[in-house]
């Protein structure tokens, strides 16, 4: 992945993490969701900030963890900062999972949400369970797979902006969001391991 895609994945994480942040912790619940939505986020407040305060979390810490100077010059901040991110992931994952039961859609966004979060969880605990044998290239996949679900908090804004801006109907588009925020996120970072790991094989092979 070059330097432009880096950059835009951690400023937009930031700005996500930092818009999130203000919304949740000084404006009124569900104040900045669609109408359609608010008596469901009324409903369950505690839920909706065990989730959205460790996601935002997850999402501002993550992007820095994959930088490679960072990693080896300030390696014990790398670790406290990993461990911080993971139980992030934990708490939020857990919640979002709960949640997911209650979220707009039905059934489509239920399972869909409820899916992200078991992935998120699941890709957590490989990616530290990973470290603590000292596997350390299956550490680093894991977690680029963990951040790129992590990564669903922008996408899912994104498409929020497609779908209002297409004059598609919330109630018609929002369902398969749940989906649409994540599964691109998660072939992509797919592709991107295979990728890596065919190079890293042809380099290999020459020597």
């Amino acid at each position: 992945m070059n330097k432009i895609y880096k950059s835009l994945i951690t400023i937009s994480s930031i700005f996500i993490g930092i818009y999130a942040f203000v919304v949740y912790a000084f404006l009124e619940l569900g104040i900045a969701v669609h109408p359609m939505m608010i008596a469901n986020f009324k409903a369950h407040p505690i839920g909706i900030y065990l989730h959205i305060f460790p996601a935002l979390i997850a999402l501002v810490l993550g992007p820095f963890q994959f930088n490679e100077k960072f990693r080896t010059t300030k390696t014990y901040l790398h670790r406290f900062i990993g461990k911080v991110y993971l139980l992030c992931v934990l708490i939020g994952g857990i919640s979002g999972l709960y949640m997911a039961q209650f979220s707009f859609g039905g059934t489509i966004s239920h399972v869909g949400f409820a899916l992200l979060a078991v992935l998120w969880i699941f890709t957590g605990y490989k990616a530290y369970s990973s470290i603590i044998r000292k596997m350390i290239v299956a550490h680093y996949h894991w977690m680029l797979i963990n951040f790129a679900l992590t990564f669903a908090a922008v996408t899912l804004r994104i498409g929020l902006g497609i779908g209002f801006g297409s004059g598609i109907p919330f109630e018609v588009f929002y369902p398969y969001l749940a989906w649409i925020c994540w599964v691109p996120n998660l072939l992509l970072a797919l592709m991107i391991i295979r990728k890596e790991a065919s190079a890293t094989n042809e380099l290999l092979k020459k020597n």
